[in-house]
Protein backbone atom coordinates (compact mmCIF):
# COMPACT_ATOMS: atom_id res chain seq x y z
CA UNK A 1 0.00 0.00 0.00
CA UNK A 2 3.21 2.50 0.57
CA UNK A 3 4.11 1.94 -2.81
CA UNK A 4 0.79 3.22 -4.29
CA UNK A 5 0.18 5.68 -1.41
CA UNK A 6 3.91 7.60 -2.55
CA UNK A 7 2.76 7.27 -6.67
CA UNK A 8 -0.33 8.93 -5.31
CA UNK A 9 1.08 11.91 -3.48
CA UNK A 10 3.68 11.96 -6.33
CA UNK A 11 1.11 12.86 -8.53
CA UNK A 12 -0.81 15.04 -6.32
CA UNK A 13 2.26 17.16 -5.30
CA UNK A 14 3.02 17.58 -9.26
CA UNK A 15 -0.30 18.53 -10.54
CA UNK A 16 -0.59 21.21 -7.72
CA UNK A 17 3.59 22.74 -8.38
CA UNK A 18 3.24 25.94 -9.74
CA UNK A 19 6.29 28.95 -10.18
CA UNK A 20 9.48 28.74 -7.66
CA UNK A 21 10.39 29.46 -4.58
CA UNK A 22 11.66 32.29 -3.02
CA UNK A 23 11.29 33.15 0.53
CA UNK A 24 11.31 36.78 1.93
CA UNK A 25 13.05 37.75 5.82
CA UNK A 26 9.72 39.66 6.82
CA UNK A 27 7.39 37.52 8.39
CA UNK A 28 4.94 40.13 7.82
CA UNK A 29 3.59 39.79 4.79
CA UNK A 30 0.51 42.26 3.14
CA UNK A 31 -2.25 41.72 0.23
CA UNK A 32 -2.08 43.67 -2.32
CA UNK A 33 -5.82 44.30 -3.12
CA UNK A 34 -6.78 44.24 -6.90
CA UNK A 35 -8.06 47.66 -8.27
CA UNK A 36 -11.38 46.32 -10.26
CA UNK A 37 -14.73 45.92 -7.88
CA UNK A 38 -17.61 44.28 -8.98
CA UNK A 39 -20.73 46.37 -9.57
CA UNK A 40 -23.63 43.86 -7.83
CA UNK A 41 -26.40 45.80 -9.89
CA UNK A 42 -24.42 45.27 -13.24
CA UNK A 43 -24.17 41.19 -12.11
CA UNK A 44 -25.51 38.51 -14.06
CA UNK A 45 -25.36 34.58 -12.73
CA UNK A 46 -25.65 33.65 -16.47
CA UNK A 47 -22.48 35.01 -16.43
CA UNK A 48 -20.91 32.15 -14.58
CA UNK A 49 -19.82 29.60 -16.72
CA UNK A 50 -18.33 25.80 -16.90
CA UNK A 51 -15.14 26.99 -18.27
CA UNK A 52 -13.14 30.14 -18.61
CA UNK A 53 -10.37 29.05 -21.11
CA UNK A 54 -9.90 33.47 -21.84
CA UNK A 55 -9.94 34.28 -18.74
CA UNK A 56 -6.88 31.96 -17.55
CA UNK A 57 -3.99 34.64 -18.15
CA UNK A 58 -2.79 35.81 -14.94
CA UNK A 59 -3.60 39.21 -16.56
CA UNK A 60 -7.30 38.41 -15.89
CA UNK A 61 -6.54 38.21 -12.24
CA UNK A 62 -9.65 40.17 -11.24
CA UNK A 63 -12.17 38.40 -13.38
CA UNK A 64 -11.33 34.91 -12.04
CA UNK A 65 -14.48 35.60 -9.90
CA UNK A 66 -15.29 31.73 -8.66
CA UNK A 67 -12.67 30.23 -11.58
CA UNK A 68 -9.68 28.96 -10.40
CA UNK A 69 -10.61 27.80 -6.78
CA UNK A 70 -9.61 24.46 -4.93
CA UNK A 71 -9.71 22.96 -1.52
CA UNK A 72 -11.68 26.32 -0.27
CA UNK A 73 -12.08 27.68 3.31
CA UNK A 74 -14.54 30.48 4.17
CA UNK A 75 -15.83 32.68 7.04
CA UNK A 76 -17.58 35.86 7.09
CA UNK A 77 -16.06 39.17 8.58
CA UNK A 78 -18.28 42.15 8.70
CA UNK A 79 -20.68 42.27 5.01
CA UNK A 80 -18.71 39.61 2.96
CA UNK A 81 -17.85 35.90 2.94
CA UNK A 82 -14.01 35.45 2.49
CA UNK A 83 -12.90 32.86 0.61
CA UNK A 84 -8.78 31.61 0.94
CA UNK A 85 -8.20 28.68 -1.50
CA UNK A 86 -5.06 26.30 -2.57
CA UNK A 87 -2.45 27.87 -5.70
CA UNK A 88 -4.18 26.76 -8.64
CA UNK A 89 -5.22 28.22 -11.91
CA UNK A 90 -5.92 26.25 -14.85
CA UNK A 91 -3.09 26.77 -18.03
CA UNK A 92 -0.81 28.52 -16.25
CA UNK A 93 1.65 28.58 -13.31
CA UNK A 94 0.61 30.59 -10.57
CA UNK A 95 3.24 31.81 -7.98
CA UNK A 96 2.42 30.34 -4.51
CA UNK A 97 0.32 32.73 -1.60
CA UNK A 98 -3.11 31.67 -0.89
CA UNK A 99 -5.38 33.04 -3.39
CA UNK A 100 -8.34 35.15 -1.07
CA UNK A 101 -11.74 36.09 -3.02
CA UNK A 102 -14.64 37.92 -1.07
CA UNK A 103 -18.23 37.98 -1.64
CA UNK A 104 -21.15 39.52 -0.10
CA UNK A 105 -24.01 36.83 -1.37
CA UNK A 106 -22.11 34.14 -2.17
CA UNK A 107 -22.80 34.37 -5.97
CA UNK A 108 -20.40 36.71 -7.03
CA UNK A 109 -16.93 36.99 -6.11
CA UNK A 110 -14.17 39.27 -6.29
CA UNK A 111 -10.69 38.74 -6.44
CA UNK A 112 -8.97 40.38 -3.44
CA UNK A 113 -5.35 39.11 -3.31
CA UNK A 114 -3.01 36.23 -1.92
CA UNK A 115 -2.01 36.16 1.57
CA UNK A 116 1.65 35.48 1.26
CA UNK A 117 4.42 37.14 -1.25
CA UNK A 118 6.31 33.41 -1.35
CA UNK A 119 6.29 30.38 0.42
CA UNK A 120 6.32 31.06 4.46
CA UNK A 121 9.23 31.11 5.91
CA UNK A 122 8.61 28.78 8.70
CA UNK A 123 7.26 25.94 6.80
CA UNK A 124 10.08 26.31 4.00
CA UNK A 125 13.37 25.96 6.55
CA UNK A 126 11.16 23.09 8.28
CA UNK A 127 11.20 21.35 4.77
CA UNK A 128 15.06 22.13 3.75
CA UNK A 129 16.31 21.02 7.21
CA UNK A 130 15.03 17.75 6.68
CA UNK A 131 16.32 17.65 3.42
CA UNK A 132 13.83 18.21 1.16
CA UNK A 133 12.67 21.05 -1.06
CA UNK A 134 9.16 22.73 -0.83
CA UNK A 135 6.76 22.59 -3.53
CA UNK A 136 5.84 25.79 -5.24
CA UNK A 137 2.78 26.05 -4.02
CA UNK A 138 0.53 26.09 -0.99
CA UNK A 139 -2.68 23.51 -0.36
CA UNK A 140 -5.74 23.31 1.08
CA UNK A 141 -6.01 26.61 3.80
CA UNK A 142 -8.04 26.90 6.79
CA UNK A 143 -9.18 29.80 8.23
CA UNK A 144 -11.07 30.68 11.68
CA UNK A 145 -11.30 33.85 14.00
CA UNK A 146 -10.92 34.02 17.75
CA UNK A 147 -11.26 36.77 19.71
CA UNK A 148 -10.18 39.72 17.37
CA UNK A 149 -7.35 37.59 15.70
CA UNK A 150 -8.03 35.60 12.20
CA UNK A 151 -5.94 32.41 12.40
CA UNK A 152 -5.02 30.50 8.57
CA UNK A 153 -3.53 27.44 8.53
CA UNK A 154 -1.86 26.59 5.40
CA UNK A 155 -0.23 23.11 4.09
CA UNK A 156 3.20 22.81 2.33
CA UNK A 157 4.69 19.64 1.40
CA UNK A 158 7.85 18.48 -0.97
CA UNK A 159 8.21 15.47 -3.76
CA UNK A 160 9.91 13.84 -0.75
CA UNK A 161 7.48 11.36 0.68
CA UNK A 162 5.00 12.50 3.61
CA UNK A 163 7.49 15.34 4.38
CA UNK A 164 4.87 18.03 4.91
CA UNK A 165 4.29 20.75 7.40
CA UNK A 166 0.78 22.67 8.77
CA UNK A 167 1.95 26.53 9.96
CA UNK A 168 0.08 28.93 11.27
CA UNK A 169 -0.45 32.78 10.32
CA UNK A 170 -2.63 35.90 12.23
CA UNK A 171 -3.59 39.00 11.25
CA UNK A 172 -5.89 41.31 12.55
CA UNK A 173 -8.36 41.94 9.32
CA UNK A 174 -9.53 39.04 7.22
CA UNK A 175 -7.22 40.77 4.26
CA UNK A 176 -3.83 40.99 6.15
CA UNK A 177 -1.03 42.08 6.53
CA UNK A 178 -0.38 38.60 8.10
CA UNK A 179 2.54 37.27 10.23
CA UNK A 180 3.71 33.55 10.92
CA UNK A 181 3.35 32.33 14.22
CA UNK A 182 4.62 28.81 13.70
CA UNK A 183 4.86 25.37 12.71
CA UNK A 184 1.59 23.52 14.06
CA UNK A 185 2.09 19.60 13.19
CA UNK A 186 5.12 18.06 11.05
CA UNK A 187 5.47 15.03 9.42
CA UNK A 188 8.12 12.59 7.66
CA UNK A 189 8.30 9.71 5.86
CA UNK A 190 10.16 8.13 8.80
CA UNK A 191 7.72 9.12 11.44
CA UNK A 192 4.24 6.40 11.45
CA UNK A 193 1.24 9.14 11.14
CA UNK A 194 -0.43 10.68 8.42
CA UNK A 195 0.56 12.99 5.80
CA UNK A 196 0.31 16.76 7.63
CA UNK A 197 -1.79 18.59 5.77
CA UNK A 198 -5.02 19.26 5.02
CA UNK A 199 -5.85 21.50 8.35
CA UNK A 200 -9.35 21.88 9.94
CA UNK A 201 -10.27 23.74 13.55
CA UNK A 202 -12.82 23.82 15.67
CA UNK A 203 -13.80 25.33 18.82
CA UNK A 204 -15.77 23.19 21.61
CA UNK A 205 -17.99 24.18 23.96
CA UNK A 206 -15.11 24.53 26.88
CA UNK A 207 -12.81 26.71 24.77
CA UNK A 208 -10.83 24.02 23.69
CA UNK A 209 -9.31 24.01 20.09
CA UNK A 210 -9.13 20.90 17.97
CA UNK A 211 -7.04 20.16 15.09
CA UNK A 212 -8.03 17.65 12.70
CA UNK A 213 -5.94 17.05 9.07
CA UNK A 214 -4.35 14.06 7.18
CA UNK A 215 -4.14 12.86 3.73
CA UNK A 216 -3.92 9.08 2.89
CA UNK A 217 -0.87 6.96 4.86
CA UNK A 218 -3.08 6.56 8.44
CA UNK A 219 -5.93 8.38 7.65
CA UNK A 220 -7.57 11.59 9.22
CA UNK A 221 -6.09 12.83 12.69
CA UNK A 222 -7.02 14.97 15.44
CA UNK A 223 -4.56 17.18 17.58
CA UNK A 224 -5.17 19.27 20.48
CA UNK A 225 -4.37 22.70 20.06
CA UNK A 226 -3.01 25.35 22.71
CA UNK A 227 -6.53 27.82 22.25
CA UNK A 228 -3.90 31.15 23.39
CA UNK A 229 -1.71 30.13 20.41
CA UNK A 230 -3.47 28.65 17.97
CA UNK A 231 -0.15 25.80 17.89
CA UNK A 232 0.17 22.39 19.40
CA UNK A 233 -0.98 22.26 23.03
CA UNK A 234 1.93 19.69 23.30
CA UNK A 235 5.41 20.73 21.74
CA UNK A 236 5.70 17.24 18.65
CA UNK A 237 2.46 15.73 19.37
CA UNK A 238 0.73 14.19 16.36
CA UNK A 239 -2.18 13.45 17.78
CA UNK A 240 -4.17 10.55 16.93
CA UNK A 241 -5.84 8.95 14.52
CA UNK A 242 -10.04 8.99 14.05
CA UNK A 243 -10.52 8.31 10.56
CA UNK A 244 -9.15 5.42 7.62
CA UNK A 245 -10.48 3.66 4.80
CA UNK A 246 -11.31 0.17 4.01
CA UNK A 247 -9.14 -2.41 1.42
CA UNK A 248 -10.34 -4.64 -1.52
CA UNK A 249 -7.87 -7.65 -2.17
CA UNK A 250 -5.38 -6.03 -0.15
CA UNK A 251 -5.26 -2.74 -1.46
CA UNK A 252 -6.97 0.51 0.00
CA UNK A 253 -9.79 1.73 -1.78
CA UNK A 254 -8.57 5.23 -2.26
CA UNK A 255 -7.62 8.43 -1.20
CA UNK A 256 -8.73 9.82 2.27
CA UNK A 257 -8.42 13.06 2.94
CA UNK A 258 -9.73 16.73 3.32
CA UNK A 259 -11.31 16.91 6.75
CA UNK A 260 -13.78 19.21 7.55
CA UNK A 261 -15.24 19.56 11.35
CA UNK A 262 -18.34 21.52 12.81
CA UNK A 263 -20.85 21.48 15.23
CA UNK A 264 -24.43 21.60 14.58
CA UNK A 265 -25.74 22.94 18.08
CA UNK A 266 -29.49 22.33 17.31
CA UNK A 267 -28.79 18.41 17.04
CA UNK A 268 -25.60 18.77 19.40
CA UNK A 269 -23.54 16.71 17.46
CA UNK A 270 -20.07 17.36 15.55
CA UNK A 271 -19.78 16.34 12.26
CA UNK A 272 -16.56 15.19 10.06
CA UNK A 273 -16.72 15.94 6.23
CA UNK A 274 -14.39 13.69 4.72
CA UNK A 275 -13.27 13.75 1.35
CA UNK A 276 -12.79 10.32 -0.35
CA UNK A 277 -10.72 9.31 -3.94
CA UNK A 278 -8.79 10.63 -6.61
CA UNK A 279 -9.19 14.47 -6.82
CA UNK A 280 -9.44 15.03 -10.61
CA UNK A 281 -12.03 12.53 -10.75
CA UNK A 282 -14.15 10.35 -8.49
CA UNK A 283 -13.20 12.92 -5.30
CA UNK A 284 -16.68 12.49 -3.12
CA UNK A 285 -18.24 13.20 0.69
CA UNK A 286 -18.44 11.16 3.59
CA UNK A 287 -19.67 12.39 6.86
CA UNK A 288 -19.77 10.85 10.18
CA UNK A 289 -20.97 11.90 13.54
CA UNK A 290 -20.12 11.71 17.40
CA UNK A 291 -21.24 13.32 20.25
CA UNK A 292 -17.42 14.49 21.01
CA UNK A 293 -14.87 16.83 19.01
CA UNK A 294 -12.82 13.54 20.25
CA UNK A 295 -15.12 10.72 18.51
CA UNK A 296 -15.92 8.13 18.06
CA UNK A 297 -17.70 9.22 14.98
CA UNK A 298 -19.90 7.08 13.62
CA UNK A 299 -21.35 6.53 9.60
CA UNK A 300 -25.13 6.06 8.78
CA UNK A 301 -24.77 2.47 9.74
CA UNK A 302 -23.96 2.92 13.33
CA UNK A 303 -20.00 1.76 12.41
CA UNK A 304 -16.44 3.56 13.84
CA UNK A 305 -15.46 5.30 10.59
CA UNK A 306 -11.98 5.00 12.49
CA UNK A 307 -11.90 1.12 10.94
CA UNK A 308 -10.78 -0.37 8.15
CA UNK A 309 -13.74 -0.04 5.70
CA UNK A 310 -15.65 2.35 3.59
CA UNK A 311 -18.56 4.51 5.52
CA UNK A 312 -21.19 6.49 4.47
CA UNK A 313 -23.36 8.30 3.66
CA UNK A 314 -21.62 9.68 0.90
CA UNK A 315 -23.42 12.85 0.10
CA UNK A 316 -22.05 14.90 -2.57
CA UNK A 317 -19.41 12.24 -5.60
CA UNK A 318 -19.42 13.83 -9.57
CA UNK A 319 -22.98 13.88 -10.97
CA UNK A 320 -24.39 14.47 -14.21
CA UNK A 321 -27.73 16.33 -15.33
CA UNK A 322 -29.69 15.39 -18.88
CA UNK A 323 -28.04 17.43 -22.02
CA UNK A 324 -24.85 18.58 -19.25
CA UNK A 325 -21.21 17.32 -19.23
CA UNK A 326 -21.42 16.74 -15.79
CA UNK A 327 -19.13 17.62 -12.55
CA UNK A 328 -15.99 15.49 -10.95
CA UNK A 329 -13.76 16.25 -8.23
CA UNK A 330 -16.52 17.63 -6.40
CA UNK A 331 -15.23 17.33 -2.98
CA UNK A 332 -12.58 18.89 -0.09
CA UNK A 333 -15.16 20.76 1.41
CA UNK A 334 -15.89 23.82 3.29
CA UNK A 335 -18.44 24.08 5.85
CA UNK A 336 -19.33 27.40 7.07
CA UNK A 337 -22.72 28.66 8.57
CA UNK A 338 -24.90 32.04 8.52
CA UNK A 339 -27.71 33.14 10.44
CA UNK A 340 -28.30 29.09 11.18
CA UNK A 341 -28.25 28.23 7.34
CA UNK A 342 -25.40 25.52 6.87
CA UNK A 343 -23.26 25.60 3.37
CA UNK A 344 -20.83 23.29 1.88
CA UNK A 345 -18.60 25.02 -0.61
CA UNK A 346 -16.13 23.18 -2.74
CA UNK A 347 -14.14 22.70 -6.57
CA UNK A 348 -16.31 21.20 -9.57
CA UNK A 349 -13.92 20.21 -12.25
CA UNK A 350 -16.30 20.15 -15.47
CA UNK A 351 -16.88 16.88 -17.52
CA UNK A 352 -15.88 18.61 -20.39
CA UNK A 353 -12.42 19.29 -19.03
CA UNK A 354 -11.41 18.26 -15.65
CA UNK A 355 -8.79 20.93 -15.31
CA UNK A 356 -11.21 23.81 -15.01
CA UNK A 357 -11.81 24.30 -11.46
CA UNK A 358 -15.04 26.64 -10.42
CA UNK A 359 -16.59 27.27 -6.94
CA UNK A 360 -19.68 25.47 -6.33
CA UNK A 361 -21.83 26.61 -2.82
CA UNK A 362 -24.37 24.71 -2.30
CA UNK A 363 -27.36 24.81 0.89
CA UNK A 364 -26.96 21.97 3.57
CA UNK A 365 -30.33 20.66 5.01
CA UNK A 366 -30.97 18.33 7.72
CA UNK A 367 -32.72 15.15 8.16
CA UNK A 368 -35.57 14.39 10.78
CA UNK A 369 -32.57 11.94 12.19
CA UNK A 370 -30.30 14.20 11.70
CA UNK A 371 -27.60 13.68 8.78
CA UNK A 372 -26.37 16.34 6.59
CA UNK A 373 -27.52 16.24 3.20
CA UNK A 374 -26.53 18.90 0.26
CA UNK A 375 -28.65 20.98 -2.55
CA UNK A 376 -27.85 19.17 -6.35
CA UNK A 377 -27.67 22.79 -7.34
CA UNK A 378 -25.39 25.47 -6.24
CA UNK A 379 -26.81 28.45 -4.22
CA UNK A 380 -28.36 31.00 -6.28
CA UNK A 381 -30.13 33.08 -4.08
CA UNK A 382 -33.72 32.09 -4.39
CA UNK A 383 -36.87 33.04 -2.63
CA UNK A 384 -37.84 30.09 -0.41
CA UNK A 385 -41.93 30.38 -0.95
CA UNK A 386 -43.80 27.16 0.16
CA UNK A 387 -44.28 24.53 -2.49
CA UNK A 388 -47.78 23.39 -3.21
CA UNK A 389 -48.05 19.45 -3.49
CA UNK A 390 -49.91 20.18 -7.02
CA UNK A 391 -46.49 21.89 -8.18
CA UNK A 392 -44.14 18.25 -7.80
CA UNK A 393 -46.80 16.39 -9.86
CA UNK A 394 -44.57 15.89 -13.16
CA UNK A 395 -41.50 15.19 -14.53
CA UNK A 396 -38.52 14.91 -13.14
CA UNK A 397 -34.92 13.96 -13.36
CA UNK A 398 -33.59 11.52 -10.18
CA UNK A 399 -30.00 11.14 -9.47
CA UNK A 400 -29.02 8.68 -7.03
CA UNK A 401 -25.51 8.83 -5.58
CA UNK A 402 -24.54 5.34 -5.98
CA UNK A 403 -21.03 4.02 -5.48
CA UNK A 404 -18.40 1.73 -7.28
CA UNK A 405 -15.22 0.73 -5.27
CA UNK A 406 -12.26 1.68 -7.31
CA UNK A 407 -9.43 0.54 -5.39
CA UNK A 408 -5.93 2.90 -5.94
CA UNK A 409 -5.50 6.66 -6.60
CA UNK A 410 -4.25 8.48 -9.82
CA UNK A 411 -3.48 5.48 -12.41
CA UNK A 412 -6.68 3.74 -11.29
CA UNK A 413 -9.41 5.68 -10.87
CA UNK A 414 -9.21 7.53 -14.14
CA UNK A 415 -13.20 8.06 -14.90
CA UNK A 416 -15.43 10.12 -12.38
CA UNK A 417 -18.11 7.76 -12.33
CA UNK A 418 -20.54 10.12 -13.05
CA UNK A 419 -24.24 9.54 -10.94
CA UNK A 420 -26.26 10.18 -13.85
CA UNK A 421 -30.06 11.49 -14.02
CA UNK A 422 -32.33 9.29 -14.94
CA UNK A 423 -36.57 10.26 -15.59
CA UNK A 424 -38.95 10.06 -12.39
CA UNK A 425 -42.55 10.66 -12.83
CA UNK A 426 -44.64 12.04 -10.00
CA UNK A 427 -48.44 11.40 -11.24
CA UNK A 428 -51.14 13.12 -9.07
CA UNK A 429 -52.73 10.21 -8.36
CA UNK A 430 -50.20 9.58 -6.03
CA UNK A 431 -47.78 7.09 -7.87
CA UNK A 432 -44.98 7.13 -9.59
CA UNK A 433 -43.42 6.32 -12.75
CA UNK A 434 -45.47 3.60 -14.39
CA UNK A 435 -45.93 1.28 -11.23
CA UNK A 436 -49.04 1.25 -9.34
CA UNK A 437 -46.80 -0.02 -6.40
CA UNK A 438 -44.70 2.65 -5.75
CA UNK A 439 -46.01 5.71 -4.25
CA UNK A 440 -45.65 8.83 -2.75
CA UNK A 441 -46.83 11.17 -0.18
CA UNK A 442 -45.97 14.91 0.77
CA UNK A 443 -45.76 16.91 3.75
CA UNK A 444 -43.97 20.16 2.96
CA UNK A 445 -41.51 20.29 2.92
CA UNK A 446 -40.82 16.48 2.60
CA UNK A 447 -41.37 13.80 0.02
CA UNK A 448 -41.73 10.23 0.57
CA UNK A 449 -41.47 8.03 -1.82
CA UNK A 450 -42.25 4.46 -1.20
CA UNK A 451 -40.70 1.99 -4.06
CA UNK A 452 -42.15 -1.23 -4.85
CA UNK A 453 -38.40 -2.65 -4.72
CA UNK A 454 -38.19 -1.69 -0.72
CA UNK A 455 -36.64 1.39 -0.95
CA UNK A 456 -37.96 4.46 0.94
CA UNK A 457 -36.35 7.78 -0.18
CA UNK A 458 -37.00 10.72 2.34
CA UNK A 459 -36.39 14.15 0.42
CA UNK A 460 -36.50 17.78 1.04
CA UNK A 461 -38.31 20.19 -1.44
CA UNK A 462 -36.92 23.17 -1.99
CA UNK A 463 -36.56 26.82 -5.02
CA UNK A 464 -33.73 26.26 -6.39
CA UNK A 465 -32.10 27.14 -9.71
CA UNK A 466 -31.42 25.03 -12.46
CA UNK A 467 -27.73 25.60 -13.47
CA UNK A 468 -27.32 23.90 -16.45
CA UNK A 469 -30.53 25.20 -18.06
CA UNK A 470 -30.46 28.57 -16.47
CA UNK A 471 -33.26 28.69 -15.17
CA UNK A 472 -35.54 28.77 -11.78
CA UNK A 473 -36.36 24.92 -10.88
CA UNK A 474 -37.49 22.79 -7.70
CA UNK A 475 -35.35 20.29 -6.26
CA UNK A 476 -35.40 17.30 -3.79
CA UNK A 477 -32.47 16.00 -1.70
CA UNK A 478 -32.46 13.81 0.94
CA UNK A 479 -31.26 10.01 1.91
CA UNK A 480 -33.39 6.48 1.52
CA UNK A 481 -33.39 3.93 4.00
CA UNK A 482 -29.94 2.61 2.94
CA UNK A 483 -28.19 6.02 3.29
CA UNK A 484 -28.11 6.72 -0.51
CA UNK A 485 -28.10 10.25 -0.81
CA UNK A 486 -31.01 10.94 -3.51
CA UNK A 487 -31.33 14.24 -5.84
CA UNK A 488 -33.96 15.52 -8.01
CA UNK A 489 -35.00 18.92 -10.24
CA UNK A 490 -37.72 19.96 -12.09
CA UNK A 491 -37.31 22.70 -14.25
CA UNK A 492 -40.07 25.82 -13.72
Amino acid sequence: MKSQVKIYLFLFCAWLTFGTVSCKKDSEINIKPTPQTPDPAAFDINSINDTYAELAPFSNVAQWGPYNVHDPSIIKSGEYFYCYSTDVAFSITVRPGIQVRKSKDLIQWQFVGLVFPDLPQQGTNYIKQNGGTPFSSLWAPYVLKVNNEYRLYYSLSSPTPKLSTIGLATAASPEGPWTEKGLVVTSRDDIPMTNAIDPSVIVDAAGQHWLYYGSAWDGIYLLKLNAATGLAATPNDKGKRIAQRGFTGGQINGNIEGPEIIYNPELKKYYLFISYDWLETKYNVRVGRSDSPEGPFYDFAGNDINNNQDNGPMILAPYQFTGHGGWQGVSHPAVFQENGQFYMAHQGRPGVNKYFMVLHVREIFWTPDGWPIVSPERFAGISQTPVAPTELVGNWEQIVLGYRVVPGYANEQTTPDFQVAFPLKINADGTLNADANSNWTYQMPWLEMKWSNGFTDKVRVVRGRDWENKKPALLFTGLNNAGAAIWGKKPL
